[in-house]
């Protein structure tokens, strides 16, 4: 079986040319080799995958026919990646989420009150505010400046 099918199949990539594509960029080694997506693979072989900063590894038990459902995977690879590895990758999610204010999944949209505590955190400042009932502009350095050029001006209306 091709290494971009059996990618594919149990489910380590979306699509089997996403799959390709990583055999072509050097993301997939078997034993230990870079190979082309028609690279040709059996039971017992050692599948690396790139997931920066680490290679995760799986040992291919089976081959299969064609793509499987997520629960029927364990039966045709098992992980082999290290602790270590497993580890580093998600001391870079953690980060990864810290770093972009990624929210808790169900947590809903932020409120008002969340979006501003956000906004601080960021180092976010609203220079300018707006009256929420007028729309009008609060800066004083602006309504000073319009003042001026407006003051003593009578509109010469035509009837």
């Amino acid at each position: 079986m091709r290494i971009d099918k059996f990618l594919f199949c149990v489910r380590l990539f979306k699509t089997r040319s996403q799959a390709a594509d990583a055999c072509g960029r050097g993301r997939i080694l078997v034993n230990g080799v870079a190979v082309k997506p028609a690279r040709e693979v059996k039971e017992g072989d050692e599948v690396s995958v790139k997931c920066n900063p680490v290679f995760r590894s799986y040992r291919i038990l089976a081959l299969l026919k064609s793509r499987v459902g997520a629960a029927k995977v364990p039966l045709y690879i098992v992980e082999t990646t290290s602790q270590d590895d497993l580890l580093k990758l998600k001391l870079m999610s953690d980060m990864a989420r810290v770093s972009f204010g990624v929210r808790d999944r169900g947590a809903g949209r932020p409120t008002k009150k969340d979006r501003r505590e956000i906004d601080r955190f960021r180092g976010y400042e609203e220079d300018v505010d707006f009256d929420v009932v007028g729309g009008d502009y609060l800066d004083d350095d602006f309504n000073d400046d319009f003042d001026d050029e407006i003051d003593g001006f009578t509109p010469d209306f035509d009837d």
